[in-house]
């Protein structure tokens, strides 16, 4: 199932031409994911979150460009876990306009997760793959 979250564009996201800078387009993504998993009891601080699972990098990041955000304000974020490994999960996501009228970019980024001691991949917790159901799309159907 997809997320839908409503993320802001501020001033300091643009670009010298009034157009978010491409490379705010990550941060609009990571804000958006990061609203859900705080919504559903992760902290950075392993002392305070729900999950044990505290540590994930991004191992990679793509988008595609369709239609440039133009000016501040709100626009809407779209995403879902495509699939969730042993120790890696790979959401997709779009952003699109605060009416879902324009898809202004697409594309897919991948976490691992670490252990917080020797920092290597390790399996993601029972816990945290119950919260991430609610994020995994169903394959289309042929």
């Amino acid at each position: 199932m997809t997320q839908l979250k409503p993320v802001q564009v501020h001033f300091d996201d643009l670009d010298a031409m009034g157009l978010l800078h491409n490379s705010r387009y990550a941060l609009l993504v990571e804000r958006a994911v990061s609203a859900f998993w705080a919504e559903a009891g992760w902290r950075l601080d392993p002392a305070l979150s729900k999950f044990k699972d505290v540590y994930m990098v991004v191992r990679e990041f793509k988008i595609v460009y369709h239609a440039p955000v133009m000016g501040a304000g709100d626009v809407l974020v779209e995403f879902w876990l495509e699939r969730m490994g042993r120790t890696s999960g790979v959401y997709g996501f779009r952003v699109l306009s605060a009416d879902r009228s324009v898809v202004h970019a697409e594309g897919h980024r991948v976490n691992v997760n670490l252990d917080a001691t020797t920092l290597r991949p390790m399996p993601f917790s029972p816990e945290i793959r119950e919260a991430a159901a609610v994020l995994i799309r169903e394959p289309a159907a042929c």
